[in-house]
């Protein structure tokens, strides 16, 4: 079910520039995004990039000590929203960073919200191509490390941003 909504530019690019992973300096790793929110314009017309809404790599261990902690605290209580976040995990054999799609739809949500963004999703995935994981959380149960894990590669999975699972 589509729903008209639009997919801004800026949008495209944030997820071009966290899938691609170019040969970069210290100074532009920094730069590079760990978590980016994305919520839809007032008028409900477009996707955009929620202002304020991301961390850089270079905040962590600065002003951000747990990224994932971080990027749950970032989410509304009250709306919805859709995220990119560049998972860090380790399976036995070798240490690994995936991009992972959010759809946040709290149950404290109104049914509205929820409805314009399960019908926008499409809009959405359809920009992001090549995103291997995605997760639907409906409250912050739905992302704790375990079920992150999971959605990576199960069993196979011993470590989540540092921490064991």
């Amino acid at each position: 079910m589509a729903s008209g909504v639009q997919v801004a530019d800026e949008v495209c690019r944030i997820f071009y520039d966290m899938k691609v992973r170019k040969c970069s300096t210290p100074e532009e790793i920094k730069k590079r995004k760990k978590a980016v929110i994305f919520c839809l314009s007032p008028d409900k017309k477009c996707i955009i990039v929620e202002e304020g809404k991301e961390i850089l790599v270079g905040d962590i261990g600065i002003t951000v000590t747990d990224p994932f902690k971080h990027f749950v605290q970032m989410l509304p209580e009250k709306d919805c929203r859709y995220a990119l976040y560049d998972a860090s995990f380790e399976t036995k054999e070798s240490k690994k960073e995936e991009l992972m799609f959010f759809l946040w739809a709290p149950e404290l949500a109104p049914l509205k919200s929820k409805m314009i963004y399960a019908s926008s999703k499409d809009a959405i995935k359809k920009k992001f191509q090549g995103i291997k994981h995605e997760c639907q959380a409906n409250g912050p149960e739905d992302l704790n490390r375990a079920s992150i894990a999971e959605k990576l590669g199960g069993s196979l999975i011993v470590a989540f941003e540092g921490s064991p699972v």
